[in-house]
């Protein structure tokens, strides 16, 4: 592993735990392994990042967008509110700065959402989708 991939592991790394004693500071709850679901999409880095994810939570939805989108500008506030009344963990990858991982999450076209369960993807979804179809698709996996 080249020197780059380890110090970026490291920020990240270093990122989250400060994330994390700022929610424990200010009252955020943990889940039963000690993780916390994030009331916020997480901004995926890269494919490493996702995994990290995606291996630290049990129902993780990952939406691949891109800003000039306007679907997905329709579908973030329904993102953000999910993150924030859901068990699962939300996270956003940018197709234009993710190109790579945006085709290997089979993100032809977009928005495209994947739900990811006990870290194994499991369900896609195209287009905008309203805020009960993707609550139930949650609970039913969660």
């Amino acid at each position: 592993m080249s020197d780059t991939a380890d110090d970026d592991r490291a920020q990240i790394r270093e990122r989250k735990k400060r994330e994390l004693q700022r929610r424990l500071e200010n009252g955020g709850d943990l889940t039963e392994d000690g993780t916390e679901t994030p009331a916020e999409p997480i901004a995926i880095e890269g494919q490493g990042h996702l995994q990290d994810v995606v291996d630290s939570h049990d129902v993780v939805l990952v939406d691949c967008y891109a800003d000039w989108c306007g679907p997905c500008k329709m579908l973030e506030p329904t993102i953000e509110s999910l993150a924030a009344e859901t068990a699962a963990a939300v996270a956003k990858v940018d197709v234009d700065a993710h190109q790579r991982l945006a085709q290997q999450l089979g993100a032809r076209s977009i928005p495209t959402l994947v739900l990811y369960v006990d870290g194994e993807p499991v369900e896609r979804l195209l287009g905008a989708q309203d805020r009960a179809t993707l609550e139930s698709l949650i609970e039913r996996h969660g």
